[in-house]
């Protein structure tokens, strides 16, 4: 079993490509968490993975409560890996989510990072779709290493891309990245169709088209941008500076394979 989260199809993209790699199913952590599915079972020999983004060098606060609250049961000692998706580096992310596995008496095997285009527009521009594409030209041949790697159920094997400074990226501009970046300064302008769709795809649930437009709450939201960058008319900013951004959707989810 495969679990991820994403919320504009990094994630999404390199979990299905290990889940047909290694003969694995897919969950998305996001609708585990509606539906309160926070139980399963293991066969034998059936690997457990987990891939996710990193927000601001650390997981979403949503994938650390899912595996510090997820009911496990198997026989033996199960495969586990993990697979964080980053724009250029993780910092602790994999320490971080290490340690939530452990609160839950579980052991991580082998972690692993893959770069790929950034999807934080409310703090910069998205990235150009020469230097996109070449990021995901990249992430695939990282994934085929990945996939070798998980085959082979090699143990205390890491490939992470700390960073410079990663120690202090994660344990102080983390949670004042988490701090500041609130749900209520999303707003929609009069371009938007009233399509609902960024409903729809909220990993959070926490918005509800009324009377015709989207409103979000503000204790629920996970931050994962799906709403902003998956906007069909753009109608979704954050701020004062997103209306001059452009968005970044993975291929994935262009072409509308996904499931919400």
């Amino acid at each position: 079993m495969i679990y991820y989260f994403s919320g504009t199809g990094n994630s999404y993209a390199a979990a299905k490509k290990l889940a047909e790699g290694l003969g694995e199913d897919l969950m998305d952590i996001a609708l585990a968490v509606r539906e309160g599915n926070d139980t399963y079972t293991l066969e034998k020999g059936e690997r457990l993975g987990f891939v996710f983004p990193v927000y601001a060098w650390a997981p979403p606060k949503v994938v650390i409560d899912f595996v510090k609250n997820l009911k496990l049961y198997y026989t033996g000692e199960p495969y586990i890996f993990a697979v964080c998706t980053c724009g250029s580096s993780v910092g602790k992310t994999m320490d971080i989510f290490e340690d939530a596995l452990e609160e839950n008496g579980l052991v991580l095997d082998s972690g692993f990072s893959v770069v790929m285009p950034d999807n934080c527009v409310i703090l910069f521009d998205a990235e150009t779709k020469e230097k996109t594409a070449q990021k995901l030209e990249k992430a695939e041949k990282t994934l085929d290493n990945i996939l070798r790697a998980i085959r082979l159920n090699w143990s205390g094997f890491f490939r992470v891309k700390r960073g410079k400074g990663g120690s202090l990226l994660s344990t102080v501009v983390n949670p004042a990245f988490t701090k500041g970046m609130k749900p209520k300064a999303f707003y929609v302008t009069n371009d938007c169709i009233g399509c609902g769709q960024c409903e729809r795809i909220c990993t959070s649930g926490c918005i509800a088209v009324t009377a015709g437009k989207p409103v979000w709450t503000e204790d629920t939201c996970n931050m994962c941008l799906a709403c902003i960058n998956r906007c069909p008319v753009q109608a979704i900013q954050y701020g004062k500076k997103t209306a001059k951004r452009g968005r970044y959707i993975h291929p994935i989810y262009q072409t509308g394979e996904t499931n919400k």
